[in-house]
């Protein structure tokens, strides 16, 4: 079987990998043109394409996945089959229709929930309790294709972005590989979606982690999980935006205004919400370390009474 694999971050190199290690004929990897990333700006190479050429495979990065040299590009190849992870680009009919068995996706969600760039931060966010991966055929709409395969995943309250990216990669890295002999031997089934059950799981962008002290407790706990290691939640301090990198919550009845300091001591931060008290474990000020509130104050200070906005 030839393959042609599209993904570009880190979710999708387990799923590289377990492609290649399975033996099949990987015949070119695309991935997004590489980015300036850092203070200093330097352009770096996207995630899969550092494992592509570690495994020595064919890299080719486009602007534009369906523009007519790519589509030529993929047609001279005649690929089997196109499996797609977290690619970046939507595929348009003339190239989904390319392969003979058709692209397959792997989504970091149970479809039709979570559809979009975004599942895995939007789950945790909005305090699912489950999620999971399905493995689904593509066609023109967003993540809206029949689906292959789904296995669920229990999200636990230690869970932030980054352990759910790392268990639901490798069980997608498994299903994947499965997904593709049962393709070969004409095993599969396909269940269309229902749409009416389908939720949106948009772009993340730094502002999506301002915190609205407003909101209750596990609400914002949520956020702070889902948003861990980037772009973290985040709040102003007199003037000062500093980042939450992991935060309790206590419920607890509580008539203070929102956002206050209500209490501050080397256990951590006490911020009245309208359900309890969050209270901040980790934080970092502008250009400073990620540091325990213990250790914070150890030279600094954190006032009472003031307002978190």
């Amino acid at each position: 079987m030839k393959i042609i694999y599209m993904g570009t971050p880190e979710f999708a190199v387990p799923i590289l990998e377990s492609i290649y290690n399975a033996g099949y004929d990987i015949s070119l990897v695309i991935t997004q043109k590489d980015k300036p990333k850092g203070r200093g700006k330097k352009v770096q190479y996207t995630p899969v394409k550092v494992k592509a050429l570690e495994l020595g495979l064919e890299v080719y990065q486009p602007e534009i996945i369906n523009d007519n040299e790519s589509i030529n590009i993929i047609r001279k190849i005649n690929p089997d089959i196109i499996v797609v992870a977290a690619y970046g680009q939507l595929l348009k009919r003339e190239l989904l229709n390319i392969p003979k068995y058709g692209c397959i996706n792997v989504h970091a969600s149970l479809l039709p929930k979570f559809r979009g760039a975004a599942p895995i931060n939007w789950a945790i966010i909005n305090g699912e309790s489950i999620t999971g991966i399905t493995i689904m055929k593509m066609e023109e709409g967003l993540d809206t294709g029949d689906m292959i395969m789904k296995c669920e995943v229990e999200i636990i309250d230690d869970d932030d972005y980054l352990s759910m990216h790392n268990k639901l990669a490798n069980i997608g890295s498994r299903l994947i590989v499965k997904t593709m002999e049962d393709i070969l031997n004409n095993n599969v089934s396909y269940t269309p979606q229902d749409s009416t059950n389908s939720t949106y799981a948009p772009m993340i962008y730094k502002n999506t982690g301002k915190i609205d002290w407003s909101k209750s407790g596990k609400d914002i706990y949520n956020l702070v999980r889902g948003l861990k290691p980037w772009p973290i939640a985040h709040t102003d301090y007199n003037g000062e935006n500093i980042k939450i990198h992991n935060v309790e919550y206590l419920i607890k009845q509580n008539d203070e205004l929102n956002g206050l300091i209500c209490k501050v001591d080397k256990e951590g931060i006490y911020v009245s919400v309208n359900d309890g008290y969050i209270i901040i474990k980790e934080l970092q000020f502008p250009g400073k370390k990620v540091l325990t509130v213990k250790q914070y104050l150890a030279g600094n200070r954190i006032n009472e009474g003031v307002i978190l906005k």
